[in-house]
């Protein structure tokens, strides 16, 4: 079995993680997860960062749709999230360089928005 313990560099790799506890609307129980913490990251650190998937398909700007053991779902990178790696209960395959090339383009999405100069109007 692929372990994140072990060094084994996983970024896109899908793990199945207990994300219990948690507080208010955060995605609750064990669940699969995208890893995409940088592989660097993941060879040293007892750490990693990741997005929680779901069965829920709204279509959330926030949302990347995959495809996991033939069942529709979806990326939540609004609940991404760093946990430690005791929590990781096993690995799974990666995802396809399609979807990997979805979340990048919804990557650049969201740099785009930051650099733009926001300002709030004068009360």
């Amino acid at each position: 079995m692929k372990t994140l313990r072990s060094g084994f560099e996983t970024k896109y790799a899908i793990a199945l993680v207990n994300l219990d506890p948690t507080v208010g609307s955060e995605i609750k129980k064990t669940r699969p997860c995208v890893v995409i913490s940088p592989n660097e990251m993941n060879k040293y650190l007892n750490t990693v960062v990741l997005a929680p998937m779901t069965t829920n398909l709204n279509k959330y700007p926030t949302r990347v749709s995959v495809k996991h053991n033939g069942r529709k779902g979806m990326i939540a990178t609004d609940q991404i999230r760093t946990v430690d790696k005791t929590q990781i209960i096993r690995i799974f395959e990666s995802l396809t360089k399609l979807e990997v090339e979805k979340r990048k383009k919804w990557k650049d999405t969201v740099k785009i928005l930051n650099h733009h100069s926001w300002t709030l109007p004068a009360i």
